[in-house]
């Protein structure tokens, strides 16, 4: 599932996570595997008491009730989770990724007989392939969605260069730095660079080369790329 991007109320740009589809499934599965084993408990238990037949309905209403109220009662008083969407590190969440409030939950758990019960889940799968936000009817009522907390961490938020087998590097220098001081470098960079900040640049020149105690010859553009390039050398390579 694709991310997308919301405007709040104060005009900040917020950026969610939306679980995909598959994960949605196995969460759910996993749920349902919970409700196999409490239905089977419950059997040996009724069976180990000896309850009459005819008294037999009483218990199944009274132990029925956790199981309907399993995704309500999960979801409220366990920050949008189940043991399912725990499992997978899903969790529903207001489409401003602020925690949704009892009536939002209840909402959408209403809707559950139509989005799931009802269809099999074919309504939900749909739904949530067509919102563009991971929404089944039940979310779109609600105002909610569903994110995944895994983080997806792309190569250009890395340290990582592609750099040739015969790359020779210019800076031994560069281990000064750590990967989380040359990650943000890199992230500075990269977005100067897309921005046409030449300025900022400079200053990231500058700075760097301060730090490594050199006196760099090239163009503030070349000798950080270069810098970048040497500390994947020398921390990769080697």
């Amino acid at each position: 599932m694709d991310n997308f991007q919301i405007e709040t109320a104060q005009n900040v740009s917020i950026q969610q996570n939306a679980a995909g589809i598959g994960e949605r499934i196995l969460a759910y599965l996993i749920d349902l595997l919970i409700f196999i084993a409490y239905f089977i408990a419950i059997i040996f238990v009724i069976g180990a008491l000896d309850i009459d037949m005819g008294d037999q309905w009483a218990f199944w209403l009274i132990l029925g009730i956790p199981p309907f109220l399993y995704f309500l009662l999960w979801e409220t008083f366990w920050d949008g989770k189940t043991p399912g969407k725990a499992a997978m590190k899903l969790k529903v969440v207001r489409l401003d990724g602020s925690r949704p409030a009892f009536s939002n939950y209840l909402i959408r758990w209403l809707l559950r007989l139509l989005d799931i019960s009802l269809a099999s889940g074919g309504v939900a799968v749909v739904a949530i392939l067509l919102s563009g936000r991971g929404q089944r009817l039940g979310d779109m009522a609600a105002g909610t969605t569903v994110i995944s907390e895994r983080q997806r961490v792309q190569f250009n938020q890395t340290i990582l260069v592609d750099i040739p087998d015969d790359y020779t590097p210019i800076y031994p220098q560069v281990t000064v730095f750590s990967d989380a001081e040359m990650r943000k470098i890199k992230t500075i960079y990269t977005e100067a660079r897309r921005d046409a900040d030449h300025n900022v640049i400079l200053q990231l020149s500058n700075k760097v080369s301060a730090l490594m105690d050199v006196n760099p010859q090239e163009k503030p553009l070349h000798f950080v790329d270069r810098v970048i390039a040497d500390y994947n050398y020398y921390t990769q390579k080697l």
